[in-house]
């Protein structure tokens, strides 16, 4: 190439010219395959032997907003938030079973959410989207894009028919959670499918369902689009995925879809073959018998596991079950409190009363 202002020389080649160029633009070559977005084929030693490649999140910290125990700061509910702060961003996941509770307790840990632009709702019970409604209007005051997006599951709209009595006072149903939060400028965003949100992050969308675990209320209907009643399984349900550089950590609401179906899935869609390193949030097991107990032990052995916090339905049986079976130490399997928190280079940190 000529500099800039320089007469232009004559177009001609040489031999050894030519097969420079040549050599030069087979190097080329997987640069430009990177740039393209295409997934490509690693020449490294591990690629060939068949070693899963570290995962493009290498910071990553999950505080939790609201569950049924607390420590120092906060109150406790039966409902589930927590703060996921990865990459430079911040999502929040669900809002918790009353108007108020995840925006106190966020206070009273000293976090600011007005800075966080999206939320994540893993499905449409109470317990998990009450709190939206009052977020999204108190934090817009400070910022008015304070969560202005809320990502949810195909089917979290579908018409429930929810029993008498079934709404306590202060509880929302997902109607009326969506109506208050597009008054306030919300926008949901809708999946069918997995999506990447961002490098390393993804939503699993709902889950394929191939094992038979029923980890969802008995008793409670949904209408489908064509208007026939069928028994709600929570369809929507949907976790957050994260691919970090020590394998994939796995977040979910109350694992309605199943937890062992929901890691299959996320290992299939996200990295197949790599361990799950982390199970976080709620997995519907208090209720579970001994025999649904040790299968999703087993299997949570088999996926690689070495951190579990279980908050909200998980139950506190179900996580010391857990710890003795998969052979866990003490602060590597905790029961979730308010405060509670998950980073990645330092593992679990319970609070005082969950160590």
């Amino acid at each position: 190439m000529n500099a800039p202002g320089s007469n232009p020389t004559p177009n001609r080649f040489s031999l050894p010219s030519a097969l420079a160029l040549i050599v030069g633009a087979a190097l080329l070559l997987p640069s430009l395959g990177q740039m393209s977005g295409q997934p490509q084929q690693s020449a490294s030693a591990g690629a060939a032997s068949g070693t899963p490649q570290p995962g493009p999140v290498h910071a990553l910290k999950v505080t939790v907003l609201s569950t049924m125990l607390t420590d120092a700061a906060g109150v406790g509910e039966w409902g589930f938030s927590a703060l996921v702060e990865v990459a430079g961003k911040r999502l929040l996941f669900d809002a918790g079973g009353r108007p108020d509770t995840v925006l106190n307790n966020a206070r009273e840990l000293g976090i600011d959410l007005s800075g966080v632009e999206d939320a994540i709702l893993s499905h449409h019970h109470w317990d998990h989207v009450t709190g939206l409604v009052t977020l999204r209007r108190e934090l817009s005051k400070a910022n008015p894009n304070a969560l202005c997006r809320a990502h949810v599951g195909r089917g979290i709209f579908l018409e429930r028919l929810i029993p008498p009595g079934a709404m306590a006072s202060g509880r929302m149903s997902m109607a009326e959670v969506k109506s208050g939060y597009e008054a306030l400028g919300g926008k949901f965003i809708e999946y069918a499918e997995p999506k990447e949100l961002f490098a390393g992050v993804w939503l699993t969308g709902p889950v394929p369902r191939p094992y038979p675990e029923k980890n969802y209320p008995a008793g409670i209907h949904l209408r489908d689009p064509s208007g026939k009643l069928l028994e709600d399984n929570i369809p929507e349900d949907q976790s957050l995925v994260l691919d970090t550089a020590k394998g994939l950590v796995v977040l979910t609401g109350c694992g309605h879809a199943g937890l062992i179906n929901i890691l299959t899935y996320a290992r299939q869609t996200v990295r197949p073959d790599t361990p799950v390193y982390a199970a976080l949030g709620g997995f519907h097991l208090f209720a579970a018998k001994a025999d649904a107990l040790a299968w999703t032990a087993d299997k949570l052995k088999g996926f690689g596991v070495a951190q579990i916090l279980g908050a909200h339905c998980t139950g506190i049986e179900p996580v010391y079950y857990f710890r003795e079976r998969l052979g866990l130490e003490r602060k590597a399997c905790v029961v979730g409190a308010v405060g509670a928190s998950f980073d990645l280079a330092q593992g679990i940190h319970p609070g005082n009363i969950a160590q």
